[in-house]
């Protein structure tokens, strides 16, 4: 990015705009078809040992399923092995692997899930019903017991949200993306509540994560292409158990911490550049910023508390491994 602070339409995430420069696509396509070539050839046989073990998951772990994960994880790291290598920051700020949480992160791309599979956290995330068709892929969804949600269906979000829940009950993590869904641009938007309504009623933390590098890679929409590149995943400090409205604030402020200023929402941007001229940094997102969040989740914290469902579908943001 120049120094003046400006950056072009092709500098999608600040990170890896510099080794895309001047990168042919039609070997990013080349590399593209090799990436999904290789997920299926690690996939097809280690589902096999899912299906074999499936019965004994469900008899003896049937919320957590770690063994199905711990399959999951392998999968997802031998894949991404070959096409790019993930730097960690914060890792110490994960809790304990048996510590129930809602995990958070910025959606940039198809990549996403592939790179946080690397956590190593046996948690649960939301995909389209449709893609747990996919034959071996969809299907290891399945048996992992990631949730199903039906985005069109105020039913089957509100079902959705109840399953998360419960799962948190139970002793399971879930993963959500409280942008709802992927970024365009590689900027961040506005978080939807619904994750954070979750939380918050299970009383359990939230964890937020920062993917950077990874729309660089693979941009939304973009499928097709898979550039050579560097990802960095940083987990922040924990947000304790509180308010939707506090939490998800407080989430929104960690993840954009880490983002490069001109990816950050409008609120995150103008709190970053008045600390930098050493003014006083006002809250992380403003009351109306919060509001109209809520607004968009149809969800109010209250409404959770009291055991009512909402009148409107709650917003729930639903990962694009979908």
């Amino acid at each position: 990015m120049p120094e003046d602070g400006s950056h072009s339409s092709s500098d999608y995430g600040g990170y890896n705009s510099a080794q895309q420069r001047g990168f042919p696509e039609w070997l990013a396509t080349v590399r593209a078809i090799a990436f999904y070539v290789t997920t299926f050839a690690f996939a097809t046989p280690l589902f096999t040992l899912m299906l074999v073990i499936y019965p004994l998951v469900l008899a003896f772990d049937k919320h957590r399923r770690r063994a199905e994960h711990f399959i999951n994880n392998i999968w997802a790291k031998l894949t991404t092995l070959f096409y790019y290598p993930i730097k960690f920051e914060g890792l110490d700020n994960l809790p304990a692997a048996n510590q129930p949480a809602v995990y958070v992160a910025n959606h940039l791309s198809f990549l996403d899930i592939y790179t946080l599979f690397h956590l190593n956290r046996d948690f649960k995330f939301i995909s389209k019903t449709s893609n747990f068709l996919i034959p071996v892929i969809g299907w290891s969804m399945f048996l992992t017991g990631h949730v199903m949600i039906n985005r069109v269906d105020r039913k089957s979000q509100i079902e959705c949200l109840k399953q998360c829940g419960e799962l948190l009950k139970r002793g399971a993590s879930v993963l959500f993306f409280p942008e709802g869904t992927r970024s365009k641009d590689g900027k961040m938007q506005p978080f939807k509540k619904g994750a954070f309504s979750v939380a918050a009623k299970a009383k359990v933390p939230v964890v937020p994560i920062t993917l950077v590098g990874t729309g660089d890679l693979m941009p939304n929409n973009r499928e097709y292409l898979l550039f050579p590149g560097k990802v960095k995943v940083v987990v922040h400090p924990a947000v304790q158990p509180a308010s939707a409205d506090v939490m998800m604030n407080q989430a929104a402020a960690a993840i954009a911490s880490s983002l490069p200023l001109h990816l950050r929402l409008a609120e995150e941007t103008a709190a970053a550049t008045a600390g930098s001229n050493g003014a006083a940094l006002p809250p992380p997102a403003t009351a109306a910023a919060a509001t109209a969040a809520a607004s968009e989740a149809g969800l109010t914290p209250a409404a959770w508390e009291d055991g009512k469902q909402p009148e409107a579908a709650p917003a729930v943001a639903a990962s694009d491994k979908e």
